[in-house]
């Protein structure tokens, strides 16, 4: 198992317990506080590469004050290859500070945090081992989320994604060198639930 984290896990997910303890201390208003909610993303993993965008279900947990958010989230997507004989499981779990730039019905917001992208490649049939690898990485982007009422949001964000399911190590370009792995994107539209 390869894992590329310049901060300690255990001190990034305190500081995002914190911050979340200090968002929900804050008082709810519209379209604020505690929400769950289910999402769709679209994925590629190198932007330099015309690849085809893998689809992936899951969902998040938000907790917001008027300007700033809290995002836990974790998509699944699994494929099977009858030729190799493997079963082929992703799983990015992405923890997001959310910064919105603009209160109302329409809030444009930027998002910025880490994510732990876990795969497991297993045999379909017979004989042979799981493979299993996790890596971490960076990712940045914006986003909208249309609030038609103070319970209930949509949001749809793209996120520029710092991480390296592959051997481009040699590749790093100016970027490269200063966060780990390549670039690759990521869609996402989703609907959350406010309590």
């Amino acid at each position: 198992m390869r894992s590329i984290c310049p901060i300690p896990v255990r001190q990034a997910v305190l500081t995002l317990l914190a911050l979340g303890g200090l968002l929900a201390w804050a008082a709810p208003v519209a379209a604020q506080g505690f929400g769950l909610g289910g999402r769709l993303a679209w994925v590629t993993p190198d932007v330099d590469d015309d690849g085809d965008r893998v689809r992936f279900t899951g969902g998040q947990v938000r907790l917001l004050s008027q300007r700033f958010g809290v995002e836990l989230s974790m998509d699944r997507h699994s494929e099977s290859f009858e030729l190799l004989n493997q079963k082929v499981t992703e799983t990015p779990i992405q923890a997001s500070l959310l910064v919105r730039l603009a209160g109302g019905r329409v809030s444009p917001f930027l998002l910025g945090g880490s994510g732990w992208y876990r795969r497991r490649v297993e045999p379909l049939d017979g004989p042979g081992a799981s493979v299993k690898t996790t890596e971490f990485g960076w990712h940045a982007g914006g986003g909208l989320e249309i609030l038609p009422n103070r319970h209930f949001g949509i949001h749809a964000d793209y996120r520029y994604t710092f991480l390296d399911f592959g051997d481009d190590d040699d590749d790093e370009g100016v970027i490269g060198g200063l966060l780990p792995g390549h670039r690759g994107s990521m869609w996402t539209l989703g609907a959350t639930i406010y309590f």
